[in-house]
Parts: C-alpha cells; structure tokens; sequence
C-alpha cells in the first residue's frame, strides 16, 4: 500500500480539492478502514451551498461511510469484535463513552465529543471524511458489522434507512395500524416509507413536489398508500379526506429549507398526534400556531441524527433483502467527482433526476 493516500477536502462552500496525506500508523487502539463507498445525503448539499455556515472549514466531508478493516489495533479489535477484512459500517459521532451521558446510553448527546465523520472537527482536515480512500479509526469510533455479499451501493443506504428506522418508528412511535404522513420524500422520506412498512403501519403518505415524480413512485413501490403532490392539492385537505377527517397518528416532517411543511404536519394530525421535525432550514425562523399544538395535545420531537439502535435495526433491513432498495440508488461517482455528484443529487445537472447518490473511491 501506498504511504500516502487520497481524500477530498472542502474548503468553501462549491470547492473541493483533492489532498494526499500520510498513511497514519495504527496504534494498539486505533484502527484503518478502506472506504468502498460513501452515500451523499441532503446535509451534504446544504454545506455545499454554504446554508450550514463557514463553521470548521476546510474540512473531510463524507458521513455515512462502509468498508473493510484494513488494519487494526490488538486493543481495538477487541474492543470492536473485528478482524482484518471485516466489513463494517461507520456511525458518524465519536463520543467520549465516558461521561455519565454516554454511560446511560446517551451518547448522542455526549459532553465531550471527541469529533465527527465527515463533519466539524477542530484543527486541519486529516483522514476522518468518507470521502476518501481510507478513514483512520478513533478509538471511540462505532462500528456496525454488514454482510460481504451486498453491493457497496445499496449496503451504504444504512444511512438514510437508519434515520428513517429511528426517525419514524424509534422517535415517532410508528407501529402496527398507525396511519403515516411522511412530508418529503428523499433518500430519508423514502427510509421512513420503508421502516413503516416494516413496523406495521396501516396507512402511508408521502408528499412532494412535481418534479419529485419519481421519488413519489418509488415511494409507492416501497409501500405507500398515497402520495400528495403539493403543488396540486391542499397537504392538509387531502390527508383529512384519506384519514376520514381524522388526521394521522404521525407526522414526519423531513423537508430541507421550506417551512410551511412544519405547520402541515401540525394540522395534520389528530388530537394526542406526534410530530418529528427532522427538515433541517438553514437557521430559518418560522412561526407557530402552539394554540394549534396545545389544544390537539400533540408531541412534537426533534430528531438529531442517528443512533447505534437505528443503525442496527436499518442494517437487519438492508441483509433481509425485503425491499427492492437498488431502485432508490440512480448514480455512482468516483472519488475525483465528489462536486458533481453533490450537485447532481442537489437536481442541478440537467437531465438528471437523482434518489440515492454514492462515491467510490476505487474507480477514480
């Protein structure tokens, strides 16, 4: 192996640059792992396009991340049950497992993160991006072992499938005869679909725009009942038609930048309904009716990203081979193409209409 290996870095919002740096030598607590693909999800358009801020650029973009060990520690092997060649899934967060939030299994929100994948992470990038030949292991790093036999494109959707795992049914409550509106219908929208389906829902929406047409298929062919296209007709008249006037039991709210999907979800809910807010909006206020949320006794959450359980659970889905998930992939990109691939799956390449977008860095 080469003593220097290839990474992307970002050093402004639209500017990626190709960097060599120094093959890390492992320590007995450490490990390397050989990126075979890294998806690109809606966060990674919004830094692209400077919504998230300047905050820790440049930077190793690239979080959801899937390889095989390439080397690893005697302590760490251990401590991660692996051996070279395993394949494994990466989690973005690096707690520090030691404060007393991460010792009651609270380490999304652990006090002394010791950084991110792909993420902010303080000091000069180095090997911590997906978007990378190799990710040099933390010590604290979470790994999530996956079966061999599944193509790297589809074994990378843990990612958006694990943030609709945990967004629907782990922080929605979704389960066996709920009724589902999910608004957006992304790479993570889609997720929900699918993780609500498994849950047992008996009813699912999804909603998105014209030009959304085929994420709203497929969203069908994944599982549900009804799709909404909010440039037609009225979110919140249709879902109160479909429910028979009274409202879903759940509404996942995962559009990026619009607001006035955060009120739909409210209004469409019954009374004692639950609302997860997931759309990230660029730091964009908007109002709310809570008169709205009061008076309908509903639960609103916010979810933050994804846990070791939603990862599990999505990885189960994904080896179970039950949904047709290579339909939602639509482009691969190699490593040199990181810029257009984020603006291909951004739909500002014209011709093409993307779902699940991947970076592999052996083909260039």
């Amino acid at each position: 192996m080469a003593d220097m290996v290839r990474a992307m870095v970002m050093t402004a919002p639209r500017t990626f640059g190709m960097r060599e740096f120094p093959r890390p030598v492992i320590g007995p607590d450490e490990g390397l792992l050989r990126i075979e693909a890294c998806g690109i999800c809606g966060s990674d358009v919004g830094k692209d396009k400077g919504h998230r801020g300047q905050r820790g650029l440049p930077m190793g973009p690239g979080h959801g991340p899937i390889g095989s060990i390439e080397e690893v520690g005697e302590r760490a092997a251990q401590r991660w049950g692996v051996v070279p060649g395993d394949r494994v899934a990466l989690e973005i967060l690096i707690p520090c497992r030691s404060c007393d939030l991460c010792l009651t299994g609270r380490y999304m929100s652990c006090k002394n993160k010791q950084g991110s994948y792909g993420g902010y992470n303080p000091g000069e990038p180095r090997l911590n991006g997906g978007f990378a030949e190799y990710i040099h292991l933390h010590p604290n790093s979470i790994l999530h072992p996956i079966a061999k036999d599944i193509p790297a494109e589809i074994a990378v959707m843990y990612n958006p499938l694990g943030a609709g795992v945990r967004w629907s049914v782990h922080l929605g409550e979704v389960g066996l005869g709920s009724t589902v509106l999910i608004l957006g219908g992304g790479q993570r929208g889609l997720g929900a679909v699918i993780a609500a389906r498994a849950a047992g829902a008996e009813t699912v929406i999804v909603t998105g725009l014209s030009r959304d047409h085929a994420k709203l298929a497929l969203a069908r062919e994944f599982g549900a009942d009804h799709t909404i296209n909010v440039e037609e007709e009225d979110t919140v008249a249709r879902v109160r038609e479909i429910t028979g006037g009274d409202g879903v039991d759940v509404a996942l709210e995962f559009t990026p930048m619009a607001t006035e999907p955060v009120t739909h979800a409210i209004e469409a809910i019954r009374h004692g309904g639950r609302v997860v807010l997931a759309g990230l909006k660029g730091g964009k206020a908007h109002p709310l009716n809570t008169d709205l949320i009061i008076n309908k006794g509903a639960t609103v959450v916010g979810a933050f990203s994804v846990d070791a359980r939603g990862y599990a659970d999505a990885i189960r889905i994904i080896e179970s081979g039950r949904f047709p998930l290579e339909r939602m992939h639509t482009h691969s990109f190699g490593l040199a193409d990181v810029a257009r691939a984020i603006e291909t799956l951004a739909g500002e390449v014209e011709g093409e209409n993307a779902v699940h977008v991947s970076i592999h860095p052996e083909r260039g």
